[in-house]
């Protein structure tokens, strides 16, 4: 369970990345973008798991931890995107920074989604299962095509993790 919400909260880090690459974009429309995105993923894993009545506050907190992740990602991203000049140094911070949110935010995942994942039926369970490792994949293979377009952009230096493999 926990590795799956680990991949969840990665999946909610690329929606911001993905979002954040699209430069046409003002920040502004980049927020809104962004907003509905996790609104129509949390709108969609309601339905899914059918939540009951007795439910809903667990999935609130839920739902809370998924929004206030995604934001914090996206805020994190968009100040990265918009650092310019930085040492190599800073740029190893910032990384560390986003990572340690990242891990940060999926612990909080964790916390609020035990709870929920204890009060499903076996069949809620059987649902949240499914959805959540078939999400897993789709997360591996956009965080593949997301590796790939930024090792491959025109004029970008390798990392050094891959001059070292050369």
């Amino acid at each position: 369970m926990k590795k799956t919400l680990v991949v969840l909260a990665a999946s909610l880090s690329m929606m911001s990345m993905g979002s954040v690459f699209a430069q046409s974009q003002s920040p502004a429309q980049h927020a809104a973008h962004h907003e509905a995105r996790v609104e129509q993923r949390i709108a969609s894993l309601h339905a899914a798991l059918k939540i009951t009545p007795q439910q809903e506050q667990q999935w609130n907190a839920f739902a809370d931890v998924m929004r206030n992740n995604a934001d914090t990602m996206s805020r994190l991203y968009q100040q990265d995107i918009s650092a310019k000049n930085l040492s190599a140094l800073d740029n190893v911070k910032r990384y560390a920074q986003i990572q340690q949110a990242g891990a940060d935010g999926a612990q909080r995942l964790v916390n609020a989604f035990g709870p929920l994942y204890d009060s499903f039926s076996p069949e809620q369970k059987t649902v949240a299962d499914n959805t959540f490792n078939e999400h897993k994949h789709a997360v591996a293979k956009a965080i593949g095509k997301a590796q790939h377009h930024h090792h491959h952009k025109a004029g970008a230096a390798a990392p050094a993790s891959d001059a070292a493999e050369q």
